[in-house]
């Protein structure tokens, strides 16, 4: 029987549980990244342990995109429009690409502390979170709790925004040009895992809206 259902039937997806697990492991390296930052001053950057873990989620994200991928190539039937699914599973990919970059980043660089960008991680994981949350409500088709997760992204990406603008503005007040050009380069890459979050928190709205 399981045989002919398999031959009459098109395969089904959780596409909700892909993206889930998806957006978690990003989840994880956002948080491990804040991790970083608050033991760095105790644990050398190239033998932080979060740092290390950040290394090898990065890995099981890449795995993870690839998988999806494969999926929405083999299905017939997904419960939203496989443009928006695609798209979904890029952005996932982009938040966790940029995380790595920057602990690839801080290695490369020497930075010898990640406590001064606490604040500023203390905003992405707040970022990180309402997008599980946004994720989770889409299952429901809660389409007012992924908007009011949406904005509170928006809010905190404008926050990391300001933040590292300021942070730049006072590394140029210092006679330091290496450090002020390094740690510009940092700021850079923070920003850039926000706008990769506040990207794919306006896909998800987009795609919840289709279903409506």
């Amino acid at each position: 029987m399981g045989f002919i259902h398999g031959l009459l039937l098109p395969k089904e997806v959780d596409f909700n549980a892909a993206l889930r697990h998806q957006a978690d492991i990003a989840a994880d390296m956002v948080n491990h990244l804040y991790d970083a930052c608050a033991a760095s001053n105790q644990v050398p950057i190239p033998g932080n342990p979060a740092l290390q873990a950040i290394e090898s989620l990065s890995a099981q994200s890449r795995e993870t995109k690839s998988r999806n991928m494969a999926e929405l190539l083999d299905v017939f039937i997904t419960p939203y429009d496989k443009e928006s699914i695609y798209r979904m599973v890029v952005q996932l990919d982009w938040v966790a690409l940029s995380v790595n970059h920057f602990r690839l980043e801080a290695e490369v660089y020497d930075i010898h502390s990640l406590r001064e960008y606490e604040p500023i991680l203390a905003n992405l994981k707040t970022m990180i979170a309402a997008l599980q949350a946004a994720l989770g409500a889409l299952d429901s088709r809660d389409i007012a709790a992924v908007a009011d997760a949406n904005e509170q992204i928006h809010v905190h990406y404008d926050q990391v925004v300001g933040d590292c603008a300021r942070a730049t503005a006072s590394l140029m007040r210092g006679p330091d040009l290496l450090r002020v050009i390094r740690h510009q380069v940092m700021f850079q890459q923070l920003k850039e895992i926000a706008k990769r979050i506040h990207v794919t928190a306006n896909t998800l709205e987009d795609m919840a809206l289709k279903v409506v």
